[in-house]
């Protein structure tokens, strides 16, 4: 019996079909994406090969490690990121841990790849809050078998700055405008909030970066533990002449405060930043500077942004 061809069946005219020639375009792209991917994966195997022919030791794990949240949307987000970055780089074994709400959990993750592989947690988290500073050292040091290192959370970036500027021209926002178009223009910054000094400065640093940006003043807002919240940095510009105001979601994922937060948006709201490719590429940058950063002494440390 004589073996199928894929490639001769998905040309070849079926009675009652699309004439030959149809739908040709979009075989060859789906070819290419094949053979892009297929050319990927062998690099990304000869690159844990050495120039003596003998097998390099694999590359840490990555584990992405998500707030969790009780919005089934989150979760969904979060692993098309993860299908993003595995796209990039496909040799790469990447897992998920969640602070808390969501499963699987930081701590069993953690525990499941002790004494297997080293590993770098990368946190999908905009700034030094408690998250960072705390709870992600502490669920590292509770695994004592496990070699890892803590990355840097995501921002502040200019890649966030990117993402959020896409998220605001998808919701409305114009790249072009007038003047006086401009001077009745601002943006909120909306964030979740913490206590925690750093991230407070690493939100302002990221709503300067967005003004510079953007060529209009942003304000930080928060949904918790800080002020002011959206809706009295809304009627903060509204005072200074500015009634044209967007939300910028500065969120990783949709949950309870960007939901709240769109809420009381004036006008447009962006969306979080999301599953964006910029986001993919922003967590294997943070990957990339913990590997590189010298091996401290107790082989785990919080490489600093």
């Amino acid at each position: 019996m004589t073996a199928p061809n894929p490639a001769r069946d998905a040309f070849s005219h079926r009675p009652g079909g699309p004439p030959p020639g149809a739908g040709l375009e979009g075989h060859l792209d789906s070819a290419a994406q094949l053979m892009n991917r297929i050319a990927g994966q062998l690099g990304s195997r000869l690159s844990l090969v050495g120039p003596d022919g003998t097998r390099r030791p694999p590359p840490p794990a990555l584990v992405l490690v998500a707030h969790g949240s009780r919005d089934p949307r989150a979760l969904s987000t979060v692993r098309t990121l993860i299908e993003r970055v595995r796209e990039l780089r496909p040799h790469l074994s990447v897992d998920l841990g969640h602070i808390e709400l969501d499963e699987p959990l930081l701590g069993d993750t953690l525990a499941a790849l002790a004494g297997r592989q080293d590993a770098v947690l990368v946190p999908l988290l905009l700034g030094r809050g408690h998250h960072v500073r705390r709870d992600i050292p502490e669920a590292v040091a509770a695994v004592p078998a496990l070699r890892a290192r803590v990355a840097a959370p995501l921002g502040p970036h200019p890649m966030l700055v990117e993402t959020l500027y896409a998220r605001l021209v998808e919701a409305g926002w114009r790249t072009r405008m007038s003047d006086t178009a401009r001077r009745a223009s601002a943006v909120v910054l909306a964030s979740a909030g913490s206590r925690a000094p750093d991230s407070a400065a690493d939100t302002r640093r990221t709503a300067q970066l967005l003004a510079e940006r953007l060529g209009v003043p942003v304000v930080p807002a928060y949904a918790s533990a800080a002020a002011p919240t959206v809706t009295a940095a809304v009627r903060s510009l509204a005072a200074r002449g500015r009634h044209r105001i967007a939300v910028a979601s500065y969120f990783t994922a949709p949950g309870r405060f960007a939901t709240q937060t769109a809420e009381e948006a004036p006008w447009i709201c962006a969306e979080p930043l999301g599953d964006h490719p910029a986001m993919a590429r922003l967590v294997l940058h943070r990957y990339d500077q913990a590997v590189a950063a010298p091996e401290p002494a107790t082989g785990r440390t919080l490489i600093p942004a």
